[in-house]
This record gives structure tokens, C-alpha cells and sequence, in this order.
């Protein structure tokens, strides 16, 4: 996974990005209409039952918009909340405050969907060994934010992209030509390059399970669109060899049958690309 100095690192782009795209060359509105040294304050009012995230980014926000707005927090990341609770009060140059004011609300509701509905799978999931993971089907340009939610919403990150973890799918395996020929050339390349970093085989059947057991190195197999049936199967092949995890369009219907298969994690992409925005605002006291 990426360090800590790595994640901020994302956090600091989404934010300078945003303010490029959303403000430009001023906030004509606000400047025209509102006094320089105006005052003022606003709180972020909840409309919708669920769980809210992305507070602390929003303090992040208001910090790189001005760092003499003050703000005052009543619910923090991962607490939930209801209709009418009041997240927290923001105060000072009122331009300052309604130039972040999208950014911020754009920002929260999403990640308060995302965090809701990982609560949600979490919830199904009480009493078994199995968690809950994200995947890799984020919205472009903002990963850190919507994985940064779904740890607040109490799941797991997989991967954050492409370069902290290998993933062997169903493509590598084909155009590599084989299983056993995929993973040797990816520990080989690995060796090479002195990269440490973990390896997850991606299994279609239990035929491929086997063989992805008869090579060592392997940290994650993914038994993907198995049935409930072969999905105990394959556990039961695995052991304690190494980790597994279930995927391919698991819902809220089915994913309590599939941690009662054994597996250790579940993944779903449904954490992210498939959630209705909580509904927040930001109104003037």
C-alpha cells in the first residue's frame, strides 16, 4: 500500500486541481457582491440519514482556500448522523467561505455515500472473519478521497493503483500464456527490479486454483463469479496456503452468503461507482 506521505501527496493534487477547475481566476459572484472584509459563518447541515466522511478533508480545504477560516466540528468521520444534525460550523472571511464551498460539498457527499453503503456491507458481514475491500473503479482524479471513505465507512483498501500491488487477472494470464507462466515472469521481474511488493492471482475455475497452488509467492487468490458451491470448494483447496477473496458483482443480497463460505476478504466495486450522493449543505448563519 502507499505510505502515508504518498496518500497527502494525492490529497494536496485533488484539492490545488479542484480549486483550478472550480474557481480559475476568481469567484466574480462573491468578489462583485460581497465585501473584502466581510465576515460571516456557515454550518454543514445534514438532509439525509447515513454516515459522514470527509470532514477532515474539508478542514484541509478550508485551510488551502484560507488559513484563517476557523472551524468547529460536531460529527466527525465515520459518526452517524441523521436529518437536521449540524457536521460543524465554519467561520471568517465570508469570499474564503463560499469559494471552498462546492469543493467542500462535492467532496463530503460523495464520500458519505461511500462510507454509508461500506457500512452497510460491513453490517452483513458481523459475526464472520471476512472484510470488506474497494477495487480499483473510482471516479478518475479523486481514488484517495473515495478510498479514504471506504476505510471511514469501516471497510479495507486493495490496492490504491497499479504500481503498489500485482494483480494477475484473466488478461495477463491469457497474453502471458498460461498461469504458471505469468507468475514466474512477474516473481522474475520483480527479483529484477529489487520491487517488494505482493502478488494476487486471479482464479476463473477450480482447475486454475490448483495450478495457481502449485506456485509459491502468491499472497491473494481471487475466486472470481464462482458459485457459492465452488467458492467453499476453493477454500477448502486453498488451506492456509495463502489469502483469499471473492469477488464479481457481489450485492447486498449475496455477499452474507459468501463470507459464509470462508473467504477472507470481498471485494466490490459497488463501494464506489455505485452510490447516490449523500445530501448535504452549506447554509449562511
Amino acid at each position: 500500500m502507499i505510505s502515508k506521505e504518498q496518500f497527502q501527496n494525492e490529497l494536496d493534487i485533488i484539492i490545488k486541481n479542484a480549486v483550478r477547475e472550480d474557481v480559475g481566476n476568481g469567484d466574480h459572484t462573491s468578489l462583485s457582491c460581497i465585501p473584502e472584509t466581510a465576515s460571516g459563518k456557515a454550518k454543514l447541515l445534514v438532509k439525509e440519514d447515513g454516515i459522514i466522511a470527509g470532514v477532515e478533508f474539508a478542514k484541509q480545504v478550508f485551510n488551502y482556500i484560507d488559513k484563517d477560516l476557523i472551524v468547529e466540528t460536531f460529527k466527525n468521520d465515520g459518526d452517524k448522523v441523521t436529518f437536521g444534525d449540524v457536521v460543524f460550523y465554519v467561520s471568517g472571511k465570508s469570499q474564503s467561505i463560499l469559494m471552498a464551498e462546492r469543493l467542500v460539498l462535492n467532496s463530503m457527499q460523495r464520500m458519505s455515500a461511500i462510507a454509508t453503503k461500506t457500512a452497510a456491507f460491513t453490517t452483513l458481514l458481523n459475526g464472520t472473519k471476512t472484510k470488506v475491500l474497494d477495487t480499483r473503479k473510482t471516479t478518475p482524479g479523486i481514488r484517495a478521497l473515495e478510498k479514504w471513505a471506504v476505510k471511514i465507512g469501516g471497510g479495507e483498501n486493495h490496492r490504491f493503483a497499479l504500481y503498489d500491488m500485482v494483480m494477475i487477472k484473466d488478461n495477463h494470464i491469457d497474453f502471458a500464456g498460461g498461469i504458471t507462466q505469468a507468475i514466474t515472469k512477474t516473481k522474475k521481474y520483480l527479483s529484477e527490479n529489487n520491487i517488494d511488493i505482493k502478488i494476487i492471482v486471479e482464479a476463473r475455475n477450480l482447475k486454475e486454483i490448483k495450478e495457481i497452488l502449485k506456485n509459491k509467492g502468491v499472497y491473494r487468490i481471487l475466486i472470481d463469479n464462482f458459485t457459492f458451491e465452488d467458492t467453499k470448494k476453493a477454500v477448502q483447496l486453498i488451506g492456509n496456503t495463502c489469502l483469499t477473496e471473492s469477488s464479481g458483482g457481489i450485492s447486498e443480497k449475496t455477499i452474507r452468503k459468501y463470507a459464509e463460505c470462508g473467504v477472507d476478504y470481498i471485494s466490490s466495486g459497488a463501494l464506489t461507482h455505485s452510490v447516490h450522493n449523500l445530501d448535504l449543505s452549506l447554509k449562511a448563519v
